[in-house]
């Protein structure tokens, strides 16, 4: 009889090590993953910052383009000896309405950012 109460004893220490040692290793597995969770949202987060600062590039970039084609349509057509024909004249407005567009679409984005 007393060496089935010590068996049993015995196993029962068994289960509650095996027991307390996979409440440890699920707490450690939580735990990394938090940290691999924390770092990823990290790394999405500066990229992120990179990709806005890359798309107002890209419309700083077109800005640019658009007034140096602008100067560079006006200067021409301050040259006298220069014919320019209508299609210039409709490019300055196409240019015009797109930068207009562009500013207008940017504006529209940061109230709407602010709400």
């Amino acid at each position: 009889m007393v060496e089935i109460i010590c068996a049993l004893v015995s196993a029962i220490a068994a289960i509650i090590v095996c027991v307390l040692n996979n409440n440890a290793n699920q707490k450690k597995l939580v735990k990394e993953q938090d940290k691999k969770d924390k770092e990823r949202e990290e790394r999405e987060k500066e990229r992120d910052k990179a990709r806005q600062e890359h798309e107002l590039i890209l419309i700083r970039s077109t800005s640019a383009a658009i007034a140096l084609g602008e100067a560079t349509a006006r200067a021409v057509q301050r040259i006298p000896d220069a014919h320019c024909n209508g299609d210039m004249h409709e490019a300055l407005e196409y240019a015009a309405k797109v930068k207009h567009e562009q500013k207008d679409f940017l504006a529209s984005q940061g109230i709407a950012a602010l709400f």
